[in-house]
């Protein structure tokens, strides 16, 4: 793609072209409230679209990808939350993971296929799940052809940080290696390779959360989602044409999330964004608290809108108090249609 071809234009004229690109026959089209195609009127429910158009006229895409073909539904990943195998040994919590790092085509939009990078077959990767103090372990295989590395944000000793030149490294394809560590701080955190180009590794899909629960628990709410932000670079020019929450763009837009009115939801939300700077939270008609990292439980602002750079991540709180359909997007309106957007269906 020429660098003069903008992102939109990409999207809106040679999407059909895709399959040079990702590998597919592409039969995914954009639709948007300038009449680049027929749109459905009053909300997301129309079949002919696909269920993708938004209720405020966002950008949707005609049609579904294969989610069993994929190995993961980004509806189940909201609440996917991997405990691992539990033990106790001298009085101490111990949870083991698996991990193998594998090559693997994901179908992203409808006919599009992207060469990803991944923990276990998904993107994101498991969301690991963990009490503050007990002892984890990460038994990782690198099962691709590139090497590859589990950083962990959080404390830890040296050897165990996951990058190049420190403990074992960089982990070649077909070797081995756990990484064994204390959960700390309570709050949430993240991992995500660490081999060079960094940047590359984590685009293309090697990334999750780490959730370090509070030993004596977080507050009781009806509802926990977690919701990773990212991109997809699908011509590797280091400039992202697709944003999306967990994995697949606009899925939440197809597949709201229920909730009933008076639900205290929690979201642990984490910007894994790659190429771009920022990306944001926008919850409508609605505000919510906010607890950045998720090391307090005490919030630091009541909102509708927050901001994060990568890596950066932390615990949103709401209520709502009516009935209907309300989105979430990132408030980067090219973000937003381009893929990063969904609703909430809130019933009595």
């Amino acid at each position: 793609m020429s660098k003069n071809f903008s992102r939109r234009e990409f999207l809106k004229a040679a999407i059909a072209s895709l399959g040079t690109i990702g590998g597919a026959a592409a039969s995914a089209r954009l639709v948007d409230g300038a009449g680049a195609a027929p749109l459905a009127q009053g909300g997301g429910d129309d079949p002919d679209m696909g269920g993708m158009m938004g209720p405020h006229g966002m950008v949707g895409v005609v049609g579904e990808v294969d989610h069993e073909a994929n190995g993961f539904n980004p509806s189940d990943l909201l609440t996917d939350f991997d405990y691992g195998e539990v033990s106790v040994v001298n009085g101490q919590t111990v949870r083991d993971y698996e991990f193998v790092a594998i090559n693997k085509s994901i179908e992203v939009m409808p006919g599009i296929e992207f060469p990803a990078w991944t923990y276990n077959g998904r993107i994101p990767g498991p969301t690991i799940r963990c009490t503050e103090g007990d002892l984890i372990r990460i038994n990782f295989f690198n099962g691709s052809d590139h090497p590859h590395t589990i950083h962990f944000h959080g404390i830890h000793t040296h050897e165990m940080d996951g990058v190049p030149g420190a403990g074992p490294g960089l982990i070649q394809p077909g070797e081995s290696f756990t990484y064994e560590f204390e959960a700390e701080p309570f709050g949430l955190h993240l991992y995500h390779c660490h081999a060079f180009p960094l940047a590359r590794h984590i685009a293309k899909g090697l990334y999750g959360a780490f959730i370090v629960d509070p030993k004596g628990g977080w507050p009781k709410v009806d509802h926990e989602f977690f919701m990773g932000m990212a991109g997809i670079d699908i011509d590797f020019d280091d400039e992202n044409d697709f944003y999306m929450v967990n994995g697949i763009p606009f899925h939440y837009q197809m597949h709201p999330i229920d909730i009933k009115v008076g639900d205290k939801v929690r979201v642990f939300l984490v910007n894994f964004l790659e190429f771009d700077l920022i990306n944001s939270f926008h919850l409508h008609a609605n505000f919510f608290h906010y607890y950045p990292t998720g090391t307090s439980l005490t919030p630091s602002e009541f909102t509708d809108t927050i901001m994060q750079t990568q890596a950066q991540r932390g615990l949103i709180e709401f209520t709502f108090k009516h009935p209907g359909r309300f989105m979430f997007h990132a408030h980067n309106t090219e973000f937003a249609e381009l893929g990063w957007t969904g609703n909430f269906n809130v019933t009595e």
